[in-house]
């Protein structure tokens, strides 16, 4: 078993070096249920959209957790939304610069907020959250879409663990 480090690497299993690959090159993934080019499991990945709807669903969480003071799982879930924020990057190059940038603007006034157990202060920098996803949307064609924060907490949801 190789132990990644943080060097380089130069060459692939079959012992031909990555820089010595041609774009012409097919490369090619067997699974158990056949064959996959790069590209088929490239085109597989699931969108922004995707990710959106389940950071979507994890604010909603975020938000009622923080409210009910359960700092932990504001924490999570932020640190969550985050995470998927970081796939978006990774998966829509064209988004990393607004991704990383809405996490500083946004993110870490919450963190800090959760970290402080701060809720009037939370509640602020999760509304201007809202806001700023508004602009991003509109920036990029998608000015259709608003998150409402729904009336009720999650059900799926102990919010009060100590109850």
């Amino acid at each position: 078993m190789r132990v990644a480090d943080a060097s380089p690497i130069k060459e692939n299993p079959d012992g031909k070096s990555f820089e010595s690959i041609m774009p012409d090159d097919k490369i090619v993934i067997k699974t158990k249920h056949g064959e996959l080019s790069l590209e088929q499991l490239a085109e597989a990945q699931h969108g922004m959209a995707h990710l959106m709807k389940e950071v979507g669903e994890r604010y909603h969480v975020l938000y009622y957790a923080a409210k009910a003071l359960n700092w932990k799982l504001a924490q999570y879930q932020l640190n969550q939304v985050i995470a998927l924020f970081r796939i978006g990057a990774t998966l829509r190059p064209k988004f990393t610069e607004d991704l990383n940038g809405f996490v500083k603007t946004y993110f870490h006034p919450m963190s800090e907020a959760i970290r402080v157990q701060d809720w009037n202060r939370f509640e602020e920098a999760f509304k201007k959250g809202i806001q700023g996803s508004d602009q991003f949307h509109e920036k990029y064609g998608y000015g259709f879409i608003h998150f409402v924060l729904p009336k009720n907490p999650p059900e799926m949801y102990e919010l009060n663990p100590e109850k």
